[in-house]
């Protein structure tokens, strides 16, 4: 039976699959409906040969703006149920995330304009990353209040816990040299003409490789390096989540929301760090 898919574009082409997230107005944002339409692009049709390699990308020059948190219908005033729908929610997104890490085929994430928190992690799950030199990396949680839950194994599996950590805690955007410099990106086209030029390239590289080899060795690769407790870490995780969510994310999504900067948010001059690094320091 074929899938018929309402925000995505999934297309087979010479036993590649090419899945395109397509809600460019929510810059393709991972709604749920969004990530189980996904979960079943990847999960490919019954008696269908696997495909040779899987392309994620994004439509109207955008890849992912990462979570639709407004999403939410929890009334985040009111004390959490237990057990939480918001955790519950948060932890599914971690189920597809360790689906999309876990497949055999290669999987390339070819980015354009921006990814964004969620959108940052599904790049991370990838296991090449292309990316035009202007496109953005950023784990933009904590700046709203959050935190990357579900996504932050695959961050640290990419980048590294020190890289990870700086990107976790100062919200910052990544690209260019920058992105290839941390390890966010492999390669870098100047465009999207030039994007999908590379694409190919990558993709005749892997083409040239044996299916079944290729099938093969990820999971042997994993296997030397996955860690013992990921599903406990993610559990935890989707509970720290909420906790956010109904705490500091209320006052972060809706400054978000009215283009304003949070409560929390203040600007340092170079003359307070001055005054601060100073022998006798004034007052701040």
């Amino acid at each position: 039976m074929e899938h018929v898919y309402q925000h995505l574009i999934v297309t087979r082409l010479r036993g590649l699959l090419f899945v395109t997230l397509n809600r460019p107005e929510t810059r393709n944002a991972l709604g749920a409906e969004v990530v189980a339409e996904m979960d079943r692009a990847i999960a490919g049709t019954p008696g269908e040969p696997p495909p040779r390699a899987l392309i994620l990308r994004g439509s109207g020059g955008f890849f992912s703006a990462g979570g639709n948190v407004g999403g939410f219908a929890a009334n985040l005033g009111e004390p959490a149920p237990q057990p939480d729908p918001v955790a519950a929610r948060n932890r599914e997104f971690g189920r597809f995330m360790e689906r999309l890490a876990a497949l055999p085929m290669p999987v390339i994430a070819a980015v354009e304009g921006a990814a964004m928190g969620g959108g940052m992690g599904l790049a991370c799950a990838a296991d090449i990353v292309l990316a035009t030199q202007d496109a953005r990396f950023a784990l933009s949680e904590t700046r709203l209040g959050l935190i990357p839950a579900q996504i932050a194994p695959f961050v640290v599996a990419r980048l590294g816990l020190r890289t990870a950590r700086r990107l976790g805690i100062s919200g910052e955007r990544i690209h260019g040299e920058t992105a290839l410099r941390l390890g966010m990106a492999d390669e870098l086209a100047v465009d999207s003409a030039s994007l999908d030029a590379l694409l190919a390239q990558w993709l005749t590289s892997i083409c040239a490789c044996a299916p079944r080899a290729n099938a093969l060795i990820k999971p042997l690769l994993a296997e030397c390096v996955a860690p013992e407790a990921a599903g406990a870490a993610l559990d935890r995780a989707a509970a720290l989540f909420a906790g956010c969510l109904r705490d500091e994310g209320v006052a972060g999504i809706e400054a978000f929301r009215r283009r304003q900067p949070p409560g929390w948010a203040q600007v340092i001059a170079a003359e307070d760090v001055r005054k601060a690094c100073a022998a006798e320091p004034a007052p701040l």
